[in-house]
């Protein structure tokens, strides 16, 4: 008996004094249990399938799309309303995994500065958009945000669209042919503003 518990108080004694040993059965533990946590769900519907009313973004939604990332709106505002009696009597229903099974990646995010956006689609007009994207303090006094001016004046890179599309598609957003083929077309001629609005405006329509 003391033999094993002298051999068994060694070898507990030998992990807790070797930092190698503990770092790597610490990563060990982690890996398994992120496995055990987030595996499931690439095999539940409510988390692979869409809800009724998404569709993929249209051409326009998804420069507008890439803009919002690219100007770092993500930073402000998240699009992830929790389930919790305070979130949705502010922002409504609370966010589900279905309404961003086309987002690579989505936008949830758990950082809040600005209001939630997940619910902002048709609560304000293509104009009140225009005039808060060119300077918030017009419309919010208060406002911290910055003003987006340049969007007004770039125009969307229409030759990027099509193989943008073509790459969403291999990783399972269904695009058709004909979609990915009248992308340029669709955009051309179109502000990085004229984009934004239109990701803005179709946000959390499938759940109001």
């Amino acid at each position: 008996m003391a033999n094993q518990t002298k051999k068994s108080g060694f070898s507990h004694e030998k992990i807790e004094t070797n930092n190698f040993l503990m770092i790597a059965l610490i990563l060990l533990v982690l890996l398994v249990g992120g496995m055990v946590e987030i595996v499931p769900l690439f095999f539940q519907k409510s988390t692979t399938e869409p809800i009724t009313g998404i569709t993929p973004y249209t051409a326009l939604q998804l420069a507008g799309r890439d803009i919002y990332v690219r100007e770092g709106c993500y930073n402000c505002h998240s699009q992830m309303i929790r389930p919790f009696r305070a979130e949705t009597l502010r922002y409504g229903h609370y966010s589900v995994a279905g309404e961003s099974v086309y987002d690579h990646p989505f936008q949830w995010g758990s950082k809040r500065t600005g209001p939630d956006l997940a619910r902002v689609g048709g609560k304000y007009s293509d104009d009140w958009h225009r005039t808060h994207l060119g300077n918030p303090r017009d419309l919010v006094p208060e406002s911290n945000m910055p003003a987006y001016p340049w969007l007004e004046k770039a125009l969307v890179d229409a030759e990027v669209m099509p193989a943008h599309m073509t790459a969403l598609r291999r990783v399972g957003v269904p695009y058709t042919d004909a979609q990915i083929a009248a992308a340029a077309q669709d955009v051309k001629g179109k502000t990085e503003l004229d984009a934004t609005i239109a990701y803005l405006q179709m946000l959390g329509l499938a759940l109001k």
